[in-house]
């Protein structure tokens, strides 16, 4: 038997997995990172995320391709965030050193954008724009047509689109 794969009959926990496959994980890991301890936290972040799932692991037929890909989803996420957090910190770096939030709220800021960034991911460029003109700077649909060039009835579609993909997205 390969070790990236399960026996049928004996369902993997996530010792096991953790055992089998961790090493290979944090190899894998840090052959697309640069650092090595930037791949042993992430295969450890992989591993977390896996225990808040127990009921996946009696489904998993290849244990590899899923470490792989749980831990490939974190690494986008985790990229994601870097670059939400240095556009915030080149944001706040053009304001007055008195208007600078303290660290605590720079902190949830911080981790608000990255999850209305990772909410609005995989919305098309002009329905992203519409939304985020609508709820952050809040103009009305007119103004949103007007500022994008478009028609009010693709706004209101982009609109339509936008809070949909948001619903399905934190189900």
């Amino acid at each position: 038997m390969s070790p990236s794969s399960a026996p049928p009959s004996s369902p993997l926990d996530v010792q096991t997995l953790y055992l089998d496959h961790h090493a290979w994980l944090v190899d894998w890991l840090r052959k697309r990172l640069r650092h090595r301890d930037n791949a042993a936290d992430l295969a450890h972040d992989t591993f977390v995320k896996i225990l808040g799932k127990p009921q996946r692991l009696s489904e998993v037929r290849q244990p590899r391709a899923w470490l792989s890909t749980v831990a490939n989803g974190l690494l986008i996420d985790r990229v994601r965030r870097q670059r939400v957090e240095r556009a915030y910190l080149e944001a706040i770096s053009h304001i007055p050193e008195a208007l600078v939030p303290p660290p605590e709220t720079q902190l949830m800021l911080m981790e608000t954008l990255a999850r209305i960034d990772q909410l609005l991911d995989g919305l098309a460029p002009k329905v992203r724009a519409a939304f985020l003109l609508s709820r952050l700077e809040g103009l009305g649909h007119k103004e949103i047509a007007m500022r994008l060039g478009v028609s009010l009835r693709s706004v209101e579609k982009y609109m339509v689109s936008a809070i949909r993909h948001c619903y399905l997205a934190q189900r």
